[in-house]
């Protein structure tokens, strides 16, 4: 967990996570009720993919709000990492350090939204 804690203090943007006895750093895609999405580092064939993953997230992590996942906000620069992108179910799912990435917030905050207008007697 030590060579854990320097890297996320490094990369903010990465997430620690477990599943069954498995660790392993990633990106969370989305996160649901019901299954989790990470782009899991540790998959990453060669040193110029972990280069490129890297850039491509902190690009993420400071360029936009968090509230959107990577692959939307980074675009097709990021389809070449769709190779290490692995689903998991959430009972089996555990997020030890990072933040979830979820688009199910994003739809509720949007549909609890109201309009109100104003309208003068004349």
């Amino acid at each position: 967990m030590a060579n854990h804690t320097e890297i996320l203090e490094k990369f903010p943007f990465l997430s620690l996570c477990k599943s069954g006895e498995d660790e392993f750093l990633g990106i969370i895609q989305n996160y649901t009720n019901t299954i989790a999405s990470i782009y899991v580092y540790n998959v990453l064939n060669c040193i110029e993919d972990k280069q490129g993953f890297l850039d491509c997230g902190e690009e993420w992590w400071w360029g936009s709000n968090r509230l959107l996942p990577v692959n939307l906000v980074i675009g097709p620069k990021f389809k070449q990492f769709s190779y290490c992108l692995r689903t998991y179910n959430v009972k089996d799912f555990e997020i030890l350090h990072g933040i979830p990435v979820s688009l199910q917030n994003i739809i509720t905050k949007r549909i609890k939204r109201r309009q109100i207008q104003l309208v003068q007697k004349l």
